[in-house]
């Protein structure tokens, strides 16, 4: 996919004259009003001083830059045509000290077992701008489990200047608050169908400690600025809405140590980290001047992140609020938000300062220090941090990966694993069919099947496995469990060819009791899509599995019925003539490139598109017969009069803001999702007018890790339904995709030709091995290349590994040998260009029926 780019609005507001750049978020339009602008949270910024030191850019203080540095500095050039490949979750720029990458988000120490991955919320997306930033990681723990306690660690704070709240204040009455409705994003206020914003509810109140420090360890953020570890605040991130943090140690973060000045922070309602500077910061205790009403309104996200932060208050303030237990998200923050616009009475800002009381734990956290101790620990002083031993031996290691929780957990969790192990037990003694009982959460009645196993979905679990099934984390693997697309604590298959991945509590339930601890002591562990044996307790594996799949995501009974789209018959080889061509977002002019091989005559080849770099590659490696016309918001009826007519418009609007990877996403109707209306009025521009009878066909292509409310309307207005296509098929690489369109045979069987390189040792170079012969999703990613739960370079050259080189990505892509190499561009803004770009072979293949209705060479 192709991408649009706008700048940011200024914010006003912003002090000490420093500037704030966004980092990691998909989306290339951020450009919003200041009050009612997205969140911050799911974005990470670098907060640097006007001045142009070392320090104020977030390096340290030393002139000189080492060559690690001075890579990945480079490494982040920014892409204006870029969406970063969202939809998989594999999108992590390259790594930054000492690991500071969703989209790996994950670091891992000597000592770790590669078994098991603990789910941290902290997933970022991939907005590429030109600074580097520390990035979010994100992966797998060690192995000794920890008691389940809220997290509550000893502040260590500086001295404060800023005045406490005002019970004063004026402030709009609760009554004011626009009417919640949660039934299309989520059932309940702790259950959601998308991995939105609601991960922050464990990741702030369960798993992620508030990062203070432990009694001995040397005392952080001694710069003589207020806001210690565990305080509540409100950040400020330029272009965005004030938004509820609470500031942690940088050893929480798995990332180096702030800068002078800086603060690591924690969000409220994504849970992910920032690096912001302490004067961007305020109290929460100054709730009425920051709150933002509109905002409010507004974003599901900002409610939540309201909720799960009053919540962390009231606990502190020791204050409860009357409920009961079918109380609504809007119930429960009615009167919190009178207290905390009355000033947090009685105990006021006092009541909201870290205490030291609470006892530490990470819940489902495993600790992979030693795999051979096993002890369940008490306490855990320290949480998500290292031991002094590990800190000792930072230098020379990575710090250990964090834990990773999800939305979908918590007392519906529960609920749902007590259903499915009633389920297990009646289907374990024939009492009940498993194809009667949702697989996921055990209910009955299933709307669906499940696609890979026996069993059912219910409706609320069909809709997030559409959502889910299809998101990877940058280590290549499924962001999600396989069987229920949920999980805190996720086990990986070591088959280095395979991106499954199984949750901790559906081994316990379904397969059975003590299933995921012996798991874990296994390495390797092949999980239960790669084993021969297709049975194990009640999780049954389909035998036409590939197939259901296939069915599954092309086949939904909930999409709406529309008439079939009109039939051109074949035209007589006589009366053909050279097709005629709009391509939209055309990226580095992939849909020219297949007509070219079909051996389709192009009349003429009009392309929108507004990267430089790949405009670049479309007029080398074309010779210029492509005509651009830039910014597809530019173009008018009148453009399309003169330039047309169309046999053929095609394009795939960025998915930055629909991929479920990227929680800052806007959706369909706000950033860059906004730009699917551009091809949308630009088809019907384009289409023939009444009473012509020609053939005019048209493509429009896009993530399947979408909400299933993005993809339904996407749906309705092109008043067809899509087909999902995954690349593995016909080469050597996963990408699946969503195609809408009236191409004649869209839905037929994808089969490889003779020349398609379905092996990555094809698309190789002489004298390199390839170590696998499939590959996850490549995306702009430079990690994206690494394989497996090892992170392996899938390589072998004399004797050593070896990264992917560009020829090769391109072979793999389906590009011929240098397609990208023009105008001096570097390895990674041609990883950039193909991890943008479409799959030759499957735009081959849809467009294969086309050499029936136009000329032919």
């Amino acid at each position: 996919m192709k991408g649009d780019s706008r700048h940011l609005n200024e914010e006003e507001g912003a002090s000490g004259g420093e500037e704030c750049v966004i980092v990691n978020g998909n989306c290339s339009d951020q450009s919003s009003d200041t009050k009612d602008a997205p969140s911050p949270p799911v974005l990470e910024a670098i907060c640097t001083e006007s001045a142009s030191t070392p320090e104020s850019r977030g390096r340290r203080s030393s002139s000189r830059l080492s060559k690690r540095e001075v890579s990945n500095l480079l490494s982040y050039t920014q892409d204006l045509a870029g969406d970063g490949e969202a939809e998989d979750g594999d999108g992590s720029d390259i790594l930054l000290m000492p690991k500071l990458t969703r989209e790996t988000k994950e670091t891992r120490s000597p000592s770790e077992s590669p078994a098991v991955r603990t789910r941290n919320n902290n997933s970022t997306s991939s907005l590429e701008r030109q600074r580097a930033s520390p990035r979010i990681t994100r992966g797998r723990q060690g192995r000794h489990r920890v008691q389940e306690y809220p997290v509550e660690f000893p502040a260590t704070r500086s001295r404060r200047r800023r005045a406490s709240s005002s019970a004063s204040t004026p402030w709009s009455s609760p009554a004011s608050y626009r009417s919640i409705d949660l039934t299309e994003e989520e059932g309940t206020p702790q259950r959601s169908s998308t991995p939105s914003t609601d991960w922050s509810q464990e990741s702030m109140d369960t798993t992620q400690l508030d990062g203070e420090s432990k009694d001995g360890d040397s005392p952080e953020y001694q710069d003589d600025k207020e806001f210690g570890i565990g305080d509540l605040v409100w950040g400020k991130i330029k272009g965005f809405s004030w938004w509820p943090a609470m500031v942690v140690s940088w050893k929480a973060t798995s990332k180096r140590q702030a800068m002078p000045g800086m603060r690591w922070v924690q969000w409220f309602g994504d849970g992910k980290f920032s690096e912001v500077s302490a004067d961007k910061l305020m109290a929460l205790g100054l709730f009425s001047q920051h709150f933002n009403l509109p905002t409010f309104n507004k974003l599901v996200s900002y409610r939540k992140a309201m909720y799960h932060t009053l919540e962390k208050a009231r606990v502190r303030a020791g204050k409860t609020f009357p409920s009961s237990p079918g109380d609504s998200l809007e119930d429960k923050l009615k009167p919190m938000l009178e207290w905390a616009h009355g000033g947090f009475k009685p105990t006021g800002i006092e009541g909201l300062k870290p205490n030291n009381k609470q006892p530490v734990v990470n819940k489902s956290k495993v600790h992979r220090a030693d795999s051979r101790n096993l002890e369940p620990r008490k306490h855990e002083n320290k949480g998500r941090r290292r031991t002094t031993n590990d800190s000792a031996a930072s230098e020379s290691y990575p710090p250990p990966k964090r834990l990773k929780t999800n939305s979908y957990g918590g007392k519906d969790r529960g609920e749902d694993d007590e259903s499915r192990e009633r389920m297990a037990s009646d289907v374990t003694n024939n009492k009940v069919n498993l194809e009667d009982r949702c697989l996921s959460c055990g209910r009955k009645n299933p709307v669906s099947f499940h696609p890979l196993f026996e069993g059912g979905l219910c409706q609320s679990c069909r809709d997030r496995f559409l959502e889910l099934f299809y998101m990877y984390d940058e280590d290549g693997y499924q962001s999600y469990c396989t069987v229920c697309c949920e999980g805190r604590e996720l086990l990986l298959c070591s088959n280095t060819s395979c991106c499954r991945c199984f949750c901790v509590e559906c081994l316990e339930v379904l397969v059975g009791t003590g299933t995921a601890e012996d798991a874990k002591l296994q390495e390797p562990w092949s999980c239960y899509m790669c084993l021969p044996q297709r049975c194990h307790g009640v999780l049954r594996r389909r035998k036409d599995w590939n197939v259901r799949l296939q069915d599954f995501f092309t086949t939904d009974p909930d999409l709406e019925e529309f008439e079939p789209p009109k039939l051109y018959p074949a035209i007589p080889a006589a009366r053909r003539r050279p097709i005629r061509v709009l391509s939209l977002f055309d990226g580095i002019a992939t849909g020219y490139l297949v007509l070219k091989e079909l051996g389709i005559k192009v009349e003429k080849y009009v392309a929108s598109e507004v990267c430089t770099e790949s405009i670049a590659v479309g007029t080398v490696k074309h010779e210029g017969q492509i005509k651009y016309v830039n910014d597809v918001r530019k173009i008018t009826k009148k453009n399309i009069d003169e330039w047309g007519p169309f046999d053929l418009v095609i394009g795939g609007s960025p998915c930055n803001d629909l991929s479920n990877v990227n929680p800052a996403r806007k959706g369909l109707y706000e950033g860059t999702g906004r730009l699917f209306f551009e091809f949308y009025h630009l088809l019907n521009y384009t289409r023939p007018k009444e009473g012509d009878n020609r053939p005019f066909f048209w493509m429009f292509e896009n993530v399947v890790a979408m909400k299933v409310n993005d993809k339904k309307d996407i749906s309705r207005f092109l008043a067809c339904n899509p087909v999902m296509i995954d690349a593995i098929k016909v080469s050597a690489a996963h990408r699946a995709r969503y195609f809408w369109g009236n191409l004649p045979g869209m839905n037929r069987p994808v089969i490889a030709s003779k020349n398609d390189k379905l092996e990555l040792q094809d698309c190789l170079e002489f004298s390199r091995t390839a170590k696998l012969k499939k590959v996850q999703t490549i995306t702009t990613k430079s990690n994206s290349i690494r394989q497996g739960k090892n992170q392996l370079l899938p390589v072998v050259m004399n004797g050593k590994d070896d990264i992917l080189w560009c020829t090769e990505l391109e072979r793999i892509f389906g590009f011929p040998a240098h397609y990208t190499d023009v105008s001096n561009m570097g390895r990674g803004a041609r990883q950039k260009l193909l991890g943008r770009s479409w799959s030759v072979p499957v735009i081959r293949h849809l467009f294969a029926p086309l050499k029936d209705y136009f000329a032919c060479e």
